[in-house]
């Protein structure tokens, strides 16, 4: 079979048409569009042709169907035309009108789109279709994306005429459209209508619990499903202040998941935040804390403030045990309770001295007693320890402090005698101390003494067995065979005072005494077996210190992080006392008074911060430049140059140093 020949088909209708031949031109054009349908130029001039001879469904047919084929490729302008021009030939073609009508929404044209829509529903309407004017009404509600309450409408309408798609599509995009625009509480009300239609939508359920948490949580909780979106509502409810709804979610969830040790701390920590002990103990328990030292020292908490001591204390050597980094915990627990319960309080302190003492490590357990101290100062048996650490781990100077301290909490309780046998102590190491003499004198005033002052003259004379210039040695002649490694340690030497020191004797019940007089200075005596040891002492001590400094400075940071800033620089200013640990505690300690704004204190202690060895280069330039700048915002421009010049020869080319040498330079020169 020969192939279709367009041209001469078109050449016969053309003939035709000027012969006057319509049917003989209808015949060649149908052979056209039946052979190439996608012709659209011969299937228009068809459809006009079959107008022509009156035959308008035929030329309809083929205007509809060359409109569709266009409009599916995106040329809406001329699918258009041709429903136009189909309405013009038969106006009541109601699927033209419609089409007219979605063709002008999809150009934008949404006025016209209207005047389609509403021709629709009016011929819709007279001839008593209800339904089908509803679809009608349901496409002008829809015709604009931003028309939200026209839209809300039309998916009302929907659901009436059982429309559910389109009130679903309609209720989900306004409220996306919504939520895009931020206006969280509007899109509540389409998200709860396409809810009520379809609740088996675990996606649209997880769009409404999400916005309900943050504006209404008693209704986010109809909706949440699951450990994780109940978590989410405990904390929407403590963040809307409701603590007793999100205890309730929290109890849900561990009553749903008894395995659940994450929100068992949690509940116990929230009822121990209110006070309500009984409550936390039944989420925590020793089985429930299991190897989690974080739960053990929680569990710990509770104990002690129950009053179950001996329970508490076991508690926080057990979380010691299974975390070393747990000891500043314990501190922390125990400086904390000290404000309510100081036996309570001292239970943990106690189990950091036993774990640390464990290992020898006596700065640690005293440096522990001292934070316990410094906030309970009349604790008996917790200066008593110390006292008893310092004296075996060698810790002189901190055995000095303890030991006043220790006297003092004797006299305030009555306890004189014991007072007494302290401050004389005191008063025979550092007889020239006035601190350590007032003691001595309240201790002999307490006793009943009626000549304190005379007493006192009378130790320091050295006539009495105190200070005595001549010992007898009464094992004189006799051997002692003992093996060396049981020779105990010698006794502290006694203390005299500091070279070229006199001690006025009539001077001493004399509070405004004139200060000491020089004396001449003597030779030193040969070093005795006493003076060795006590050498030796203080070396150790000197050691032990150091292990403090350290200790102290570990514990800063632990107020830093618990937020407790006045316990954080206490601890801070022990650690600077060590050479080692000046540079980074004095250094924190400005950048710790700067946060408030304390400039004063701030820069004495950057200063000496950057007279101490810096760790690293970095951190040493990082200081000078912090202090300079200090220096420079209260007005101290002199200074804070100098500081600047000295970074700068140091290090050039520092941060904006060199731009700071300028400025200030400027501004001095301007002076």
């Amino acid at each position: 079979m020969p192939p279709f020949d367009r041209e001469t088909a078109l050449k016969n209708a053309e003939k035709a048409i000027k012969l006057g031949k319509i049917d003989a031109a209808i015949a060649e054009y149908a052979k056209v569009v039946e052979a190439q349908p996608r012709d659209w130029n011969t299937a228009n001039a068809l459809g006009d042709l079959y107008v022509r001879a009156k035959q308008v469904d035929k030329g309809v047919q083929q205007y509809t169907r060359i409109a569709e084929n266009l409009a599916e490729q995106g040329f809406y302008p001329k699918a258009a035309a041709l429903f136009k021009k189909i309405l013009k030939i038969k106006p009541e073609d109601e699927y033209s009108m419609l089409q007219s009508g979605d063709l002008a929404a999809k150009s934008g044209k949404f006025v016209d789109a209207k005047q389609y829509y509403n021709q629709v529903m009016e011929r819709r309407k007279k001839r008593g279709d209800k339904k089908g004017a509803t679809e009608i009404a349901i496409r002008l509600g829809t015709l604009d994306p931003e028309d939200f309450e026209a839209r809300m409408g039309a998916a009302r309408l929907a659901v009436e005429n059982a429309d559910t798609l389109t009130a679903l599509r309609e209720y989900k995009d306004v409220a996306a459209r919504l939520e895009k625009l931020e206006k969280y509480d509007d899109a509540l009300v389409p998200l709860k209508a396409a809810y009520e239609l379809d609740n088996s939508d675990t996606k649209l359920r997880s769009r409404l619990f999400a916005a309900f948490l943050g504006t209404d949580p008693a209704e986010a909780r109809l909706l949440a499903r699951g450990a994780d979106e109940l978590k989410q509502l405990a904390d929407a409810f403590e963040k809307a202040g409701r603590h007793d709804a999100a205890l309730d979610v929290l109890g849900e969830i561990s009553a749903a998941d008894p395995a659940n040790l994450e929100i068992k701390a949690n509940l116990a920590q929230a009822h121990i935040a209110r006070g309500e002990l009984d409550k936390a103990k039944a989420f925590l328990s020793a089985e429930t804390a299991g190897d989690n030292p974080t739960l053990w020292m929680m569990l710990a908490e509770i104990e002690l403030r129950a009053n179950r001591l001996t329970e508490g204390k076991s508690a926080v050597l057990q979380a010691i045990t299974l975390d070393r980094t747990q000891t500043q915990q314990a501190v922390v627990l125990g400086c904390k309770l000290a404000e309510v319960d100081s036996e309570a309080a001292y239970q943990p302190i106690d189990a950091v001295a036993d774990t640390a003492l464990a290992e020898s490590d006596f700065a640690a357990a005293a440096a522990a007693l001292q934070e316990f101290t410094s906030r309970v100062p009349a604790h008996l048996v917790a200066l008593m320890r110390l006292v008893e650490i310092c004296l075996d781990g060698g810790l002189e100077s901190a055995m000095y402090e303890a030991q006043a301290q220790l006297a003092e909490a004797y006299l305030a309780g009555g306890r004189a005698v014991e007072a007494r046998i302290i401050s004389e102590d005191l008063v025979a190491r550092e007889p020239w101390n006035k601190a350590n003499l007032d003691r001595f004198r309240r201790a002999l005033v307490a006793l009943g003494e009626n000549d304190p002052d005379a007493i006192i003259a009378d130790r320091l004379s050295g006539e009495s067995p105190f200070l005595a210039t001549e010992k007898m040695d009464l094992n004189e002649g006799i051997s002692f065979e003992v093996p060396a490694t049981a020779i105990p340690a010698a006794p502290v030497a006694e203390a005299a005072p500091p070279d070229g020191i006199e001690i006025d004797l009539d001077a001493l019940s004399d509070p405004e005494a004139a200060p000491a007089k020089p004396l001449p200075l003597t030779p030193p005596p040969p070093r005795s077996l006493d003076q060795a040891f006590k050498s030796m002492r203080e070396e150790a001590g000197r050691g032990s210190t150091e292990e403090a400094a350290i200790e102290a400075y570990r514990l800063a940071l632990t107020y830093q992080e618990m937020n407790m800033p006045d316990d954080a620089i206490k601890a801070l200013e022990q650690a600077a006392r060590s050479p080692r640990q000046r540079f980074d505690a004095a250094s924190m300690l400005g950048r710790v008074y700067l946060q408030r704004n304390d400039t004063v204190h701030a820069i004495e202690w950057l200063e000496r911060a950057a007279e101490a060895p810096a760790p690293t280069p970095d951190a040493g330039r990082a200081l000078l430049y912090d202090l300079a700048q200090t220096l420079d915002s209260v007005g101290e421009h002199a200074r804070a140059l100098a500081v600047f010049v000295e970074l700068e020869s140091e290090s050039g080319g520092y941060r904006d140093v060199a731009g700071q040498i300028e400025r200030l330079s400027k501004a001095q020169a301007r002076g």
